[in-house]
């Protein structure tokens, strides 16, 4: 039975991820899905472009916490169920892929920024104050939320690996999941990638999609 918890383990992330909080924060506070307008992403960026601050602030807070959650369960909890790092990369990765591809959703989620760096700090907290501060440093000067969410996944691999032996113990399992994340979250800002490229892409703040 012991093999099974961590598919278990990772099944129930997925399942956490595939909660939808922009559209149902949205349909709580009686604002218009963030699926029909601007970039019609169900994240945190483009529920603020409905006007609403705090159905935004809402929306990334709960979005973060579907990564962080089933993380720190596993750390918590696990390791008499012989859950340890190996099922820690699966429910990161678990949730990440729910936010994505949400089943409650017909499969058509966001872009996982918010439930990445829930993840990360889940892993380790300084890995997520690293992570996260990369993407208010990139944010902050060049004002492109998706340039700093794009620097931010290509850099937490690269912290967790320089971290080894200093601040954590790097597990390969751990590292897989963080560069698998942060090709999806990359491949989800495609179209975000070619705008940046084309030098259209809208800033932080304004009304064009993104």
């Amino acid at each position: 039975m012991q093999t099974l918890y961590p598919f278990l383990a990772a099944i129930a992330a997925y399942l956490l991820g595939s909660l939808a909080f922009a559209v149902l924060v949205s349909r709580a506070m009686g604002l218009s899905d963030p699926r029909t307008f601007g970039s019609k992403n169900p994240g945190a960026t483009n529920v603020l472009r409905s006007g609403s601050k705090a159905a935004a602030i809402i929306t990334l807070l709960l979005d973060a916490f579907k990564g962080l959650v089933p993380v720190l369960l596993v750390r918590a909890y696990g390791k008499p169920l012989g859950l340890e790092e190996g099922t820690v990369a699966l429910v990161a990765l678990g949730a990440f892929l729910g936010h994505l591809y949400p089943v409650f959703f017909r499969f058509q989620g966001g872009k996982g920024v918010a439930t990445f760096i829930g993840a990360v700090f889940g892993i380790h907290w300084g890995l997520g104050l690293a992570t996260g501060a990369s993407w208010l440093i990139i944010a902050f000067f060049f004002r492109y939320s998706s340039l700093a969410s794009l620097v931010a996944a290509v850099f937490a691999p690269v912290y967790y690996l320089l971290g080894d032996r200093v601040a954590w113990y790097a597990d390969a399992r751990v590292v897989a999941a963080l560069f698998v994340m942060a090709a999806l979250l990359a491949w989800r800002h495609r179209e975000n990638i070619g705008r940046l490229l084309a030098g259209n892409e809208s800033r932080i703040g304004g009304k064009k999609s993104g």
